[in-house]
């Protein structure tokens, strides 16, 4: 009965330092990535704007900023910010016209806790894209939407050199699209839905 006792007084003191760990770590992350962006320049519908349309996205390298808040050891929520970036138009094989997009993500993610300084996660959420300039396309003939919606998906790790510090791998596939419109008239569909994959470090309060 007293080996009993101690086994489960040694338990409940080891679960008690576990909670106490947990406690004393802030539930604030940060990264800064550098993120090679792979627009996939589809389109719907044909856009009938004269000439032979098409949606020139340069894939390109970007900077991103995220913030992550961990409600338990395993759930967070993860904020998305970078640039906006500028998407040509090009009608005929002459541009035409370029628009800008603003693509701010909101993720919820779930991390894995077995592997030690290995922190691998997966995350999904919604991307809400602003389209600025979104008039000047065909000297104002045509335009796109001023805002659109779409599911973003996420699989990464962290590898944590100490408490605070780490490295960061991401990658990430985004529906963005906006419609094309003459006239008032949607005559189309602009499909970017890019790929990132980013590389940076990581910062845990």
């Amino acid at each position: 009965m007293k080996n009993t006792i101690a086994i489960a007084l040694a338990a409940l003191g080891l679960l008690s330092a576990a909670g106490a760990a947990h406690a004393d770590e802030s539930p604030w992350m940060v990264r800064a990535r550098a993120v090679y962006l792979d627009f996939h320049n589809g389109q719907a519908d044909g856009l009938p704007l004269g000439g032979t349309t098409r949606v020139d996205a340069k894939s390109r390298w970007i900077p991103e900023v995220d913030i992550s808040y961990f409600f338990t050891p395993n759930i967070a929520a993860e904020l998305v910010l970078t640039t906006p970036q500028s998407i040509d138009i090009h009608v005929g094989g002459a541009k035409e016209g370029k628009i800008r997009a603003l693509p701010p993500s909101l993720l919820v993610q779930y991390h894995f806790t077995q592997f030690g300084s290995f922190k691998p996660y997966l995350g999904a959420g919604v991307n809400y894209t602003l389209f600025s300039k979104r008039s000047n396309i065909l000297n104002g003939a045509a335009s796109v939407d001023r805002s659109s919606v779409g599911f973003v998906a996420q699989a990464g790790f962290d590898y944590m050199i100490d408490k605070h510090w780490g490295v960061n791998v991401d990658v990430k596939y985004v529906q963005m699209n906006t419609d094309v419109r003459v006239g008032g008239a949607k005559v189309g569909k602009i499909d970017l839905n890019p790929v990132t994959a980013g590389i940076g470090v990581t910062y845990r309060f």
